[in-house]
């Protein structure tokens, strides 16, 4: 089969043709009908030698749709022919924290050497993915496989973020987001789903401000030097009730900072190592920090469940699995206006 493969320490990935995979006892084959391409990618790919905590070539896409193929001995809970979305933090099953559903926060998975699909086990840029247990799909219920596929993280992850702050996000609040791209166009989605909140979106390029725009944000500001003022001249000084960073670079973490208001919540969603110092003094009082990660198997069909309600506009650009590598060329150069979702 051709799969998009990470194949060597600092170069580009490349499309590739690797053996069909087989499912073993309790697995799930499927064929791939849609697969998101994300900037955590590049983070796998900047990893160098003694960062990466499994071996290489790896086939990338962390964010998987597909039909049910094949199945395992004993697995159980789906059938062949099923459309399903894939849960992409697998963990190992039995910790405290996946009892709940929380697998991405399992607290073996990294003894036990459990890395999520095209995160360090093989991902869904290809034409057919192996998921290790029936618990790790979720039923589409309808739902179009393109534009669902950025829903498992993109969707998943500013749901996740949001959730953890809807008791301030009330009458009368205000939440920022920083970075409209892909999780950011969602995320303000999610936010006037959710909430009653007065969103201000922010980033540093005006056709990405104008999807923010389109897509429900009652504000949009260039993040630039004067971002953090005009968010105070917005909120009548008193600054954000929730700020949420999808970009996570120095700068924006220091945005971050100086736009939240006392008592306020900064949620760091973003992975571009930016860091936010946190003392007396140096944010408003009571100012909480976050740094989340994905979300739990059952936020994922809440996520669906709106979909399924037409609240969400996934903003996608196709792309052929033989176009991938200049679909990441393209998302890393920004000109990706959304998500980028490879169709084999």
């Amino acid at each position: 089969m051709k799969a998009l493969q990470y194949q060597h320490i600092g170069e580009a990935s490349v499309l590739t043709t690797v053996e069909d995979p087989e499912p073993g006892p309790g697995q799930v084959l499927l064929k791939v009908t849609a697969a998101g391409a994300c900037h955590s990618d590049f983070a796998v790919m900047g990893m160098t030698r003694d960062q990466l905590r499994f071996p290489l070539p790896l086939t990338l896409g962390h964010e998987g749709v597909g039909t049910v193929e094949a199945l395992g001995d004993g697995a159980r809970g789906v059938a062949v022919g099923d459309s399903v979305a894939v849960y992409g933090p697998w963990g190992c099953g039995v910790c405290h924290n996946c009892a709940q559903g929380k697998e991405n926060y399992c607290l073996r998975a990294a003894q036990e050497g459990i890395f999520p699909p095209g995160l360090g086990a093989p991902g869904a840029m290809a034409e057919y993915l192996l998921v290790d247990d029936p618990r790790h799909l979720v039923p589409l219920g309808g739902l179009d496989p393109v534009t669902t596929a950025p829903l498992t993280d993109a969707g998943l992850t500013p749901y996740h973020a949001i959730k953890l702050s809807l008791p301030k996000l009330v009458a009368g609040s205000t939440a920022v987001v920083i970075g409209t791209g892909g999780l950011g166009h969602l995320g303000i989605q999610l936010l006037r789903a959710m909430t009653p909140a007065r969103v201000i979106a922010l980033d540093v390029a005006q056709e990405k401000l104008e999807l923010a725009r389109s897509v429900g944000a009652h504000e949009v500001l260039l993040s630039d030097t004067k971002a953090a003022d005009r968010i105070r001249e917005l909120t009548d000084g008193q600054g954000a009730t929730a700020v949420f960073d999808f970009v996570g670079v120095p700068p924006t973490t220091a945005l971050a900072g100086q736009s939240v208001g006392i008592e306020g919540d900064v949620t760091l969603v973003g992975i571009g190592g930016g860091t936010l110092p946190v003392g007396f003094g140096i944010l408003p009082y009571e100012t909480t920090v976050r740094s989340p990660y994905w979300g739990s198997r059952a936020e994922l069909e809440e996520v669906l469940a709106l979909a399924r309600q037409g609240v969400l506009d996934i903003h996608v650009e196709r792309f052929a699995l033989d176009e991938a590598p200049r679909a990441y060329e393209l998302l890393h150069e920004g000109k990706i206006n959304g998500r980028a979702v490879m169709v084999p």
